[in-house]
């Protein structure tokens, strides 16, 4: 049991204030099923594999220098994917794995999902969610001194702690392969600003 709130500040650094590309992986087996996956290595699915190339052609033109993923298979592939199309390699950085959901993983996501996310209960083995703020926020923040424009390829929990870290709701699901294009506010510590590719 955790009984930090999610609007208390993270023990992190803040977010670098620099626009950035983030892309969830495509799909897997698990997340057709709406199981808890986190640690857990699944592949894409066929579905996924699709997913993955069609983000690839919404990212061309778009800027993008650097591709920084999660080495989990899931990101991995979906980065490859991206960086054969945009001709550009894929670096790596561990702090972008999806957060350890500990006895959870395999699981229907269910309510303790919603109080996980509210911070209000952290499964047994798991990262709690002000945990998982902290580490985004380091990882993206590295990921964030590469070459701009930066894309970051990682997992859906991941990205809830960093919509947290934006001053946005975290209670939003990111679809998987939608590309964001993450802009911080112009002045002030207004919320970041998330527009999808078309």
């Amino acid at each position: 049991m955790n009984d930090a709130m999610p609007g208390e500040a993270s023990a992190a650094p803040p977010l670098t204030r620099v626009a950035f590309w983030f892309l969830r992986h495509g799909e897997t087996a698990w997340n057709a099923l709406n199981l808890s996956q986190g640690r857990v290595d699944n592949p894409l699915n066929e579905a996924g594999i699709a997913q993955a190339w069609s983000a690839a052609a919404l990212l061309r033109n778009r800027g993008i220098a650097s591709i920084i993923a999660s080495p989990l298979t899931r990101a991995r592939v979906t980065a490859e994917i991206v960086g054969e199309t945009l001709g550009l390699p894929v670096s790596f950085e561990p702090d972008l794995q999806e957060v350890s959901f500990g006895v959870q993983e395999g699981q229907p996501m269910s309510d303790w999902f919603t109080d996980w996310v509210a911070a209000r209960f952290t499964p047994e083995g798991a990262e709690s969610f002000p945990a998982l703020r902290a580490r985004a926020v380091i990882a993206t923040n590295r990921a964030l001194v590469h070459e701009p424009v930066v894309l970051i390829v990682a997992h859906g929990a991941l990205f809830r702690a960093l919509r947290a870290e934006m001053g946005l709701t975290a209670s939003v699901r990111t679809q998987n392969a939608q590309p964001l294009f993450c802009e911080p506010p112009a002045s002030g510590d207004g919320p970041w600003t998330l527009t999808p590719a078309a």
